[in-house]
């Protein structure tokens, strides 16, 4: 009987005690980190973003300069 009470009991202290004990979670940053690091992404991607459009507008000037020379030495008479 007492090593059947003493089994619940410590059943009953390892549910009680698991939700209390320390969170393994990691602490939640504050707003104000947060706001911090929307503002370092939204640079990055603007960064990522000119990068992009620098990379386009110089293959389309190679495509547009290709297309031209093609044009003209198909319209060259010599």
């Amino acid at each position: 009987m007492t090593r059947m009470l003493i089994r619940i009991l410590g059943v009953a202290l390892l549910l009680f005690a698991g939700p209390v004990g320390p969170s393994s979670l990691p602490a939640q940053d504050s707003p104000k980190q947060d706001i911090k690091d929307a503002g370092h992404e939204t640079k990055e991607a603007a960064k990522d973003t000119g990068r992009a459009v620098k990379n386009g507008t110089h293959k389309a000037a190679d495509k547009t300069e290709e297309g031209a020379r093609k044009v003209k030495d198909k319209t060259d008479p010599n």
